[in-house]
């Protein structure tokens, strides 16, 4: 018999200059990048926190905390694969993942096609199961006010 389970993710990073904006996994042309000891990568955390959440297995800070050295400037999508890694070692499959970004600023349209590959390539999975939708809060709120860039994700994992 299969066991489906879902996992729910959010994660949140304040803009900063002089940093790279990285969203699952593509660098972003802006002025200004996101704060945090890895990449910053909130979209890709967000989706390791649902994955990790489905499972059971805690969350990103229980894994790669903030306080090791090892993870400073990590890039998140490498960090995803040894999520994938894990659910795998503990039985579980990916069936999908759903995000939602939500940042007033920049634009991110044109990059969520090659999100969803570089997401779908870290997790093994069909690019058809990777899902990335892009929203603002009409200047409401903290990344209404473009102070940051939080975001949304659902997983569905199963096991055999």
């Amino acid at each position: 018999m299969m066991t489906f389970r879902v996992g729910h993710g959010y994660d949140v990073h304040r803009f900063a200059p002089q940093r790279k904006l990285i969203l699952g996994g593509v660098e972003i042309p802006y002025d200004l990048g996101l704060a945090g000891h890895s990449d910053a990568d909130v979209l890709t955390h967000a989706v390791m926190d649902a994955l990790l959440g489905a499972a059971g297995l805690g969350d990103i800070g229980l894994h790669f905390p903030d306080t090791d050295d090892r993870y400073l400037g990590a890039d998140s999508l490498q960090l995803l694969k040894e999520v994938v890694s894990l659910l795998r070692e503990n039985g579980f499959f990916i069936s999908n993942v759903d995000v939602t970004v939500v940042a007033q600023a920049p634009r991110l349209r044109p990059y969520i096609p090659q999100m969803c590959k570089r997401l779908a390539s870290a997790m093994e999975i069909d690019l058809e199961c990777v899902n990335v939708k892009a929203t603002t809060e009409e200047g409401l709120g903290f990344t209404g006010r473009k102070e940051g860039i939080s975001a949304h994700s659902v997983a569905l994992i199963n096991r055999l």
